[in-house]
């Protein structure tokens, strides 16, 4: 049972040690931010931890790299929740041991290394660089008592415990069992022949029933097989590695819902590579209008929204997932022609590694297939 398994992130290990800090580590698009919304939604309806918090804060890093200037923590909160500061600020300081913050992909958090040698920070309404700010949260010089729980890819979980206040726990996100893969499939194809034919193609492959287990690649790989079925396609063939399948399922996107594009498929892809290239250089995930419509004039592997601005809301966007992101680079990198690669090599591998890892298996993937 889901909650069940929820409910005891925060009860005490086996030495009786209550954790006032859980990390919630896992690969890129496992469930992780879902997990969030699921404990924010249970919460909400008094379904989970109904005695344990009166109040719970999601903070999602991708958001709070787009905020400017120097803040402090109760103004990085009112950017979150329709509260004002001085409703926040009363709520924090009459009972912090009852407030849970969720911060939501620690590994987006633009930080460098100064972030270390900052001068303590300690008061609720001390304003600092948002990310200063938040960092002095992690570290429990501001409200001590509450209580954290941190969403992370795994590559940046040590960076995180050096970061939290003690004692920590960590729970692993491990993406679909085997009966949840097929569960998974019954409801997305819902008609029972469709969803036989579909889950014994890739049960008996086993690449990609192991990918399945990771629930956005699921959700890819059933798009593309009834895109086949509906177009009688060979359901056998080009999907073999992550590269192949993201490289089908943009094809797929590309044939049935871009009829209507005003460039050249080749330019959207390079115009999507470069947006994505310049993002995960600058660390970024979320873009502004101006700076998407300087490149893309329209996508359907972009994803529009508000983001809200204190007194105003702007629109932003998003590719629909990190790992699209990632690819989108990926195959620009694979567009250039070899002197611009090769100018671009030394950089890459010196200043971005950790960060470019995905990338790398996506162009190594992306050359295999070419």
């Amino acid at each position: 049972d889901g909650s069940s398994h929820l409910n005891s992130l925060f009860n005490p290990d086996g030495h009786g040690i209550s954790s006032n800090a859980v990390i919630l580590q896992g690969n890129s698009g496992n469930g992780k931010s879902f997990t969030v919304q699921k404990i924010m939604l249970d919460w909400a309806s008094d379904k989970l931890y109904k005695e344990r918090f009166e109040i719970v804060f999601h903070l999602k890093c991708k958001e709070i790299n787009r905020i400017s200037g120097r803040k402090s923590l109760v103004e990085i909160l009112s950017y979150s929740c329709s509260l004002t500061s001085d409703e926040i600020s009363q709520i924090l300081q009459k009972s912090p041991e009852k407030v849970l913050f969720i911060i939501d992909g620690f590994d987006e958090l633009k930080l460098t290394q100064d972030i270390y040698d900052m001068s303590p920070h300690t008061d609720l309404l001390q304003r600092a660089p948002p990310e200063v700010t938040l960092c002095a949260l992690l570290r429990g010089r501001i409200l001590l008592e509450s209580v954290l729980l941190v969403t992370t890819r795994s590559t940046a979980t040590d960076k995180l415990s050096h970061l939290l206040k003690g004692p920590q726990r960590f729970t692993e996100i491990m993406g679909f069992s085997e009966n949840g893969v097929e569960e998974y499939f019954q409801k997305f194809f819902q008609d029972e022949e469709l969803f036989r034919k579909a889950y014994t193609f890739v049960k008996t492959n086993e690449t990609l029933f192991t990918t399945c287990s990771i629930p956005v690649i699921c959700w890819i790989i059933c798009t593309v097989l009834r895109e086949r079925f509906s177009d009688g396609a060979d359901v056998t063939s080009g999907l073999e590695t992550i590269a192949s399948i993201y490289v089908d399922f943009v094809s797929t996107l590309l044939e049935h819902h871009c009829q209507d594009l005003n460039q050249p498929v080749s330019t959207l892809l390079r115009s999507l590579g470069q947006l994505a290239e310049r993002a995960m250089l600058e660390h970024q995930v979320l873009f502004d209008q101006k700076s998407v419509h300087e490149t893309v004039s329209d996508s359907p592997f972009l994803c529009k929204f508000l983001f809200k601005r204190r007194s105003r809301q702007e629109t932003m966007f998003s590719f629909m997932h990190l790992s699209f992101q990632e690819f989108f680079t990926a195959l620009y990198y694979v567009l250039l022609d070899e002197e611009e690669f090769q100018r671009k090599l030394p950089e890459l591998n010196s200043t971005h590694y950790n960060r470019f890892k995905a990338v790398w298996q996506f162009v190594f993937g992306l050359l295999n297939k070419a």
